[in-house]
């Protein structure tokens, strides 16, 4: 068994066995029929990854692992928010008449801001620091501007980064406001795991630890029996996770850079009911 594995299995355990359940109450979320969307939830759910002992990708049932790359990298990389710069298609719903997702997600990176070393947006910020100051304990990304939430067609999920150096060892704290975790949980974590991988190439560290921080983890109504029946499966061993070494520069990395070695999973879960 990973040990991201064995993370995900007592998360939502705990979720299940010990979350606060929201019947009774109003909510937000509908499912396609217009029935509301009940859940359980957990307040301030916080895992931790050592991301020098294994890559944390789920082996209960496949990720995907291309998809996951490529989403983030167009946000971190392209700091994009048309659609078409993306190769899959996650984000159509939430596209505008322009196609676009609004002032959200990689349009946030990519807005520059004035510092005393010169004027640099949020990503080139962080690298410039991982240079000429790694100890530095200011290094963090937040894209969740309030100024502009009026203007994003979703409120960003996963929203501030913190970057911290230990050492040579390259580490940081993923805030998320609110995940649904049969969905969303091992998909976000697969990808800052593959961001702390690149940050740490092109600077000149290792990947640390990552640690995980949602606010509000939920499983749905309709997925509960879905996480049950996961939890419960066989597991196998980690993937081992490579990264072209070649590349010493971030915005140099594609897709194809990146590859699993031995990833074994068991069958996906087909027609997840999606709540909106």
């Amino acid at each position: 068994m990973s040990k991201s594995d064995l993370t995900f299995i007592e998360m939502c355990r705990d979720i299940l066995d010990n979350g606060y359940s929201s019947v009774g109450q109003e909510v937000r979320p509908r499912w396609e029929d217009g029935t509301p969307a009940h859940y359980i939830k957990k307040f301030g759910v916080v895992n931790r990854y050592d991301l020098s002992s294994e890559f944390p990708i789920l082996t209960l049932r496949p990720t995907n692992f291309k998809k996951a790359i490529d989403e983030i990298l167009w946000i971190w990389q392209k700091k994009s928010n048309r659609i078409q710069d993306l190769n899959s298609h996650i984000w159509d719903a939430w596209a505008d008449e322009n196609g676009t997702i609004g002032k959200a997600y990689g349009y946030q990176l990519g807005v520059r801001h004035k510092y005393p070393e010169g004027e640099f947006d949020q990503v080139d910020r962080v690298l410039y620091d991982l240079k000429h100051n790694p100890y530095s304990r200011r290094m963090i990304t937040n894209l969740y501007n309030h100024e502009d939430l009026h203007e994003m067609n979703l409120y960003p999920c996963a929203y501030s980064v913190t970057f911290n150096v230990t050492g040579n060892r390259l580490n940081i704290v993923l805030n998320q406001r609110s995940q649904d975790v049969l969905v969303a949980n091992n998909w976000n974590v697969v990808q800052y795991a593959v961001l702390v991988h690149m940050f740490a190439q092109v600077s000149g560290f290792v990947p640390g630890e990552m640690i995980h921080v949602i606010a509000d983890a939920h499983i749905y109504d309709r997925h509960i029996p879905l996480v049950e029946e996961l939890i419960k499966r066989e597991t196998y061993p980690a993937p081992e996770f490579i990264i072209n070494p070649d590349i010493n520069n971030f915005y140099d990395f594609k897709v194809g850079d990146f590859s699993l070695e031995n990833y074994q999973a068991g069958p996906q879960i087909t027609h997840i009911p999606v709540a909106v």
